[in-house]
Order: structure tokens, then sequence, then C-alpha cells
């Protein structure tokens, strides 16, 4: 992929990549291994504050719960840009997205919240931002998150 090409794109969409993620744990943000890079989980952040705590079902609406995994999409971007030595131009493909979604025992729309991750993938990256995907339904997430994702991508060795 050609790093130039993806931020235009995020241009046109009204969209910045944000600053790469801290860990707020013992944990890196992205291990690789061969040709794999494994993005650590994300939750959605903004300025440092949590985007939309709560769970689906009770506190969070489903529309609530795809921005937080559109933000996480985004950070996990900026994570694999950051591994990549600051440039997305190593990055071949996304393959596997798992999004986690903390519900309310009756809520049963994981797959419409796991939208938001995967529309943002695709929107930024085209026909490589598609990829395989589970949907979890999670009691709660850290931070008291709604929302959190993990990304597997394929890169450039």
């Amino acid at each position: 992929m050609n790093d130039a090409d993806i931020l235009g794109r995020l241009g046109e969409l009204g969209l910045e990549l944000p600053p790469p993620p801290e860990p707020v744990a013992s944990y890196v943000p992205v291990t690789q291994a061969g040709s794999l890079a494994f993005v650590a989980g994300q939750v959605a952040m903004v300025d440092g504050h949590l985007l939309h705590a709560g769970r689906l079902g009770k506190q969070v609406s489903v529309e609530m719960g795809q921005e937080s995994g559109a933000r996480a999409a985004l950070q996990a971007l900026a994570a694999l840009r950051y591994h990549l030595g600051g440039s997305l131009d190593g990055l071949v493909r996304i393959l596997q997205l798992t999004v986690f979604v903390a519900a309310d025992t009756e809520f049963i729309e994981h797959p419409r919240v796991a939208n938001g991750a995967s529309d943002m993938l695709i929107a930024v990256l085209g026909p490589d931002g598609r990829h395989a995907r589970a949907a979890v339904g999670v009691a709660s997430l850290p931070l008291g998150a709604s929302v959190e994702i993990t990304v597997t991508a394929e890169v450039s060795e």
C-alpha cells in the first residue's frame, strides 16, 4: 500500500490518524512474526478519554458502538504505521478483525456494532481492508469500554 494514498483517503473522508496508542498495561501495541503483524486490543480513545463507555443494549446505542469501533480501527492503523517505521507502505492487507462488544445479556446486534470497525478499514484501505471477522459479546472490557478490537495484518517482511 502507499502511505500517501492512505493519508489522502483519510483526508477525503474528513479523518486523520490519531497518535499511535500508548499501552495502558504490560504489552506492546504491535508484534510481528514474519509477514504477520498482530495489533493489541484497541479501545476507542479521543484526547485521552474513553469514547462511549458502557454496555451495548444498556448505556450505549448500536450507532455509538459503531463509532467506537471505527475509532478503534483508526487507532489500529496508527499502531501499524508506527510499528512499520512511520509509514503504511509496508502494509499489504488486513487479514482478521476481532471485535469484542461489551453487551447486556439481551443484546444480539454484535455484527452491526462490528461493522463500524470493518467499514472504516474498507473505506480507508479499499479492497485490501476486507477481512475475516469475529464479533464476540462479553460482560465487560478494559476501562469500561463498549468495544475493543484486535487486528491481524499482512505486512512486508
